[in-house]
């Protein structure tokens, strides 16, 4: 038996000793897989339970659904509003901190009504070590179990997994809410949210798998993956973008030459100095941050 295989069995008893569990499930690789053990290890006793609201993109939602139904699990949806707190949109830096703590929140509230006394999430054993992550704090107060990080297994073994269990999602590229595209200091408005939504979704039509359209107070700068630079350079992409991103409701549009980066808005990284923007939409705009 290979480690992984070793591992995954040591989760899967792990659950099995529980009475029932409910997993925060995005329907990203990490909360998949840990729904897909669930599932394994406790059958009808494990659900997965969707937190809805203007934070998540409805693609994501829609992923949401569907991977549920290849793992088989029962999937229940909760609906909040993140926009209620006003910490949550004064968008500091412990933003992520509020988010969770809602989410998870919004989690155990579900999780009571359905008799279940453990809420699962999917963080895994490199998250911990990721920069600026005020998100695990709230994890870590609310005593949400881990199992992936747990049993120490990181995001390539989390991918392995996933592939041992043949979800759709096992190289789906990491997906954060739409909140950390506002830069930190920006109010989290439904508007922000929305144009960034409406963006984004028109970068997934035109083919792009890894990007992120940051709102920098109506300027929208387009991180894309290092794979699909050339793709964005390209001058009929130019023109779509200046013309169909602009119709979102920004007032400008760049390229960001760094590309795609996590946590580009974040605090640490507004410490270390302005981004490379380029103006290939039609003129030059300095860095919003």
């Amino acid at each position: 038996m290979s480690a992984v295989a070793e591992t995954v069995a040591a989760v899967r008893d792990d659950l099995a000793e529980r009475d029932g569990v409910l997993v925060a499930f995005s329907g990203g690789v990490d909360s998949s897989v840990v729904a897909a053990l669930a599932h394994d290890a406790l059958g009808d006793d494990a659900v997965a339970c969707t937190a809805k609201s203007e934070t998540l993109p409805a693609e994501e939602l829609d992923d949401a659904v569907r991977v549920a139904e290849e793992i088989g699990i029962r999937h229940e949806l909760v609906e909040f509003s993140e926009l209620d707190s006003d910490e949550f949109v004064a968008n500091d830096e412990q933003r992520c901190y509020h988010c969770r703590s809602m989410r998870l929140g919004a989690m155990y509230d579900r999780a009571r009504e359905l008799g279940i006394d453990v809420v699962c999430d999917g963080t895994n054993a490199s998250d911990a070590g990721e920069g600026h992550r005020p998100g695990l704090r709230a994890v870590e107060e609310l005593n949400a179990y881990s199992p992936l990080l747990e049993h120490g297994i990181e995001k390539a073994q989390v991918r392995e997994i996933a592939r041992e269990y043949d979800l759709s999602v096992a190289d789906k590229p990491s997906m954060a809410c739409l909140s950390s595209r506002i830069p930190t200091g920006l109010d989290v408005t439904e508007e922000r949210l929305s144009r960034v939504e409406k963006a984004e979704r028109l970068l997934r039509t035109w083919g792009f798998e890894q990007f992120r359209v940051r709102d920098h107070d109506g300027l929208a700068r387009i991180e894309v993956g290092e794979a699909e630079l050339d793709a964005a350079l390209d001058p009929d992409f130019v023109r779509a973008a200046r013309d169909h991103v602009g119709d979102c409701g920004f007032d400008h549009v760049t390229l960001d030459l760094h590309g795609y980066r996590t946590g580009s808005v974040s605090p640490e990284d507004e410490e270390s100095g302005e981004d490379v923007v380029a103006d290939v939409f039609g003129q030059d705009y300095p860095s919003a941050e």
